[in-house]
Formats: C-alpha cells, structure tokens, sequence
C-alpha cells in the first residue's frame, strides 16, 4: 500500500479537486479530500479574494493502480466501460474483464493480452518499487489455454518416447513454457527443453535419456547401417581386396597375385613389307614419283 496526497490551489473547490483527482491518476470516489481554504471573491472585481486550497490523499494498492491504468488503455482501444474484477492474491492480482466484444483484446494465441498483461504489471510495480505479479484473463481464456497445452504437450511427449523423434513446438512466452515443461515431466520416456532466444524461443520435446529410442548421432547410425549389410550382388563379399591384405602390425604384405609382363611387340611400319618367312632382312623402301615430286609441307617420311 501507498499513501499518496496531493494540495492543489484554484478558483473554485472543484476545480482544485479535479486537478487532484488528476494527478493521482485513480477515481474520484477513491480520494479524501479536506478542504485548507475557502475562496473569497474580490471585492468589485478588482481587490482582494482568495482562492481555494484543497488536499486530497488516497491508499494506492497495486492492484488498484494496475486496475486505473487498464481501464484507461482499454478506453483508447474503443471498449468502453469495462467491467473489471479484482482478485487480489498473496504476491499479485487477478484483472478478470467481462464486456461486449472482448475477442480483440485477447489476440492471436492471446498475444495482445499478454502484451497488456506485461504493460499493467510495470505500472503496478512502480507502487512500491517492489516485483508484483498481475494476470489478466477474460472468459477463462488462461485456464482453457493451459487445458490446450497440457493436452498438446502430453500428445507430443507420447510420440517422441514411441517413436524416439523430436518435435519444435511454436514459440511461447515463460509462463507457456513452464506449462509444457511440467506436462511432459509426468510422460515416461520422455524430456523437454527450451531453446532459442526471445521473442523466438521455443520447446523442444524428444526422449529421455534413458529412452532406448533416443536418437544416436549420425555417423554412428551410418556405421551400424553399414555393419548390418550383407554380400553384394553376385556373392562377392564387402570385405578388404585380395591385393590389400595387412599384416598383425597393419602394414601391407607384397602382393603375390600380379600378372607376369607381356613381351612388347615391335613396331612395324605399314609402308614397309612384311618380313619374310626365313627371317631375311626385308628390301628397303623406294620412293615413288609421287613422293618426290611432292612440296615439302605436303610429303611424310614414315
């Protein structure tokens, strides 16, 4: 609780407690006002008079303060007149509201009053510069939410201890978040973590630890993929090469299966006969008359 008071001089007692009611920034019916000093009228106009000196003190709580501030947002938005419920709890306040078309001031996902929620909470803290905690709901919007995300979050948890997958969840605020976390805690087989930074961040529901599901990391599956394949087609075996075997200390033996070399053939040039069959020394090779009358870039010697 706060006790805040305000003294304010005007022409008449009204308008000094208007300006109170002002300054204080709660309703009227809220306020003591005691009045210090009547206003006296100048006499003929011209001397003299007196104007009117009022105070004005009232007990803040935080919830009423947080109640005064939304209820003057929400007459900006265009909801006139709200009606708004306060529950006041050991360390902060439920705002229930109730009116005619209230969807828009719930939001997508009820992100609009979340960010009212955020908003209402700063000013009630400024009270007593002390941490208070405000919830807005309408229509039991937060208690059919939470139903939502323990169904979801024990829907998920179920899968990923089937199955041993995981799954990203959309991007919550923290109290969200602790809901989900909490579900998943009572789905065995099953774990859940937050990742990501703000406004992005994110739960993640996979198995647990000692889930035999669990995923293993890649090159280990691929390894025993690899294990579990039996010979190729044609019956050849995926073991090591004939010509790569190693030895006990892991050097390569020689290899003992290579082919002998085959003799070169002698290259015979196809202007000149083939040689004869008793192994004489075949006849040189006579120009012709083409070849001697022909240009120099246009004759090959073989």
């Amino acid at each position: 609780m706060l006790l805040k008071e305000s003294v304010k001089e005007a022409t008449t007692i009204e308008e000094a407690q208007a300006l109170i009611v002002q300054e204080l920034g709660v309703p009227e019916e809220q306020i003591q006002f005691e009045v210090l000093r009547q206003p006296q009228k100048k006499t003929l106009g011209l001397f003299g008079g007196v104007s009117a000196m009022v105070r004005g003190s009232c007990t803040i709580s935080p919830a009423a303060r947080a109640a005064v501030y939304l209820t003057d947002v929400l007459g900006k938005m265009g909801v006139e007149n709200p009606a708004i419920d306060i529950k006041e709890e050991k360390e902060g306040c439920t705002l229930s509201l109730s009116g005619d078309d209230m969807g828009f001031v719930i939001g997508r996902r009820g992100e609009t009053l979340d960010a009212l929620q955020y908003l209402t909470g700063l000013v009630s803290n400024r009270v007593d510069n002390a941490y208070y905690r405000v919830t807005l709901d309408i229509g039991n919007y937060r208690e059919k939410r939470e139903q939502t995300l323990i169904a979801l979050a024990r829907r998920v948890a179920g899968q990923a201890a089937r199955t041993g997958r995981r799954t990203s969840l959309e991007p919550m605020n923290p109290y969200e978040r602790r809901i989900i976390h909490t579900a998943v805690q009572e789905v065995e087989g099953a774990s859940s973590w937050s990742v990501g930074s703000e406004p992005n961040r994110h739960v993640m529901i996979g198995p647990s630890d000692d889930n035999p599901l669990k995923e293993t990391p890649l090159n280990e599956s691929r390894s025993r993929s690899g294990q579990s394949r039996g010979p190729r087609r044609g019956g050849k075996s995926s073991g090591p090469r004939s010509g790569g075997r190693s030895t006990a200390g892991g050097e390569r033996a020689p290899r003992t299966d290579i082919a002998p070399e085959r003799p070169v053939r002698q290259f015979i040039p196809r202007s000149n006969p083939l040689p004869v069959a008793d192994g004489a020394t075949p006849p040189a090779k006579t120009p012709s008359e083409t070849e001697t009358s022909a240009s120099l870039y246009g004759r090959i010697d073989l």
